[in-house]
């Protein structure tokens, strides 16, 4: 426990703050209005045209921070914040979402793997917080680490999926960004540009932390597993 503990603690004191300061810096360029005018909706429109793309859909998902693209249907699904407004944040978020739908029409590898691994990750992570429950019941009363090995091999296939996630996100950021910039001020200023790098930045660290988190776990229930920790 002592050594799960050295690993998680930390971790989770750095999620905080990066969770807090993601959200501060989207509140703050949420309230910066772009001085091109354009929504969030017509940034993405014209991204997925100035990229090739014409059979993407941009459409208004409810929630906040609900944005995500999804390669089966072939949308572009943005918050009604981001969709309609007309903010720095918006149109960062639009971009990076559509530097998605750039990796789909590209056949970018990273984007192809972590997408062939959502069925089988929706499934364990439904069932993933039983598994390790019984488990660990199992292993304490019994000593029988088969239930236990089932949720060590669930927690490691979330694990990669978390770890593959982080080169996606980062390169649609950079695609995101690199479109803006070559749009020479039509959609976004230099100085605009620079804050969508910093909003798209703190959102990349939010992935990062997931990661070290579901890793963290990994290797607490892997020595647990394998004798190396007293619980």
């Amino acid at each position: 426990m002592g050594t799960y503990l050295f690993l998680i603690i930390p971790i989770l004191l750095i999620s905080m703050y990066v969770q807090w300061k993601f959200r501060s810096k989207f509140s703050k360029y949420t309230e910066m209005r772009l001085t091109s005018g354009f929504s969030g909706k017509e940034v993405a429109e014209k991204m997925l045209h100035d990229s090739g793309i014409y059979d993407v859909r941009v459409m208004s998902a409810d929630g906040q921070l609900s944005d995500h693209y999804n390669p089966a249907e072939k949308t572009v699904n943005l918050s009604t914040d981001v969709y309609h407004g007309r903010s720095v944040a918006a149109a960062a978020v639009a971009a990076h979402e559509c530097g998605h739908a750039v990796q789909h029409a590209t056949a970018y590898h990273w984007l192809q793997l972590r997408t062939s691994m959502v069925p089988l990750v929706s499934i364990s992570s439904t069932l993933l917080q039983w598994v390790l429950i019984l488990g660990v019941l199992l292993i304490g009363f019994t000593g029988n680490p088969f239930v236990l090995s089932i949720g060590v091999i669930g927690l490691a296939l979330l694990t990669i999926f978390s770890i593959i996630t982080l080169p996606v996100e980062i390169d649609a950021s950079k695609r995101a960004l690199a479109w803006l910039r070559n749009t020479h001020g039509v959609m976004i200023t230099p100085e605009e540009n620079v804050q969508a790098k910093d909003a798209l930045f703190w959102a990349a660290m939010t992935y990062l932390v997931a990661a070290l988190g579901s890793l963290a776990n990994l290797i607490y229930y892997a020595s647990m597993l394998f004798g190396r920790n007293k619980y």
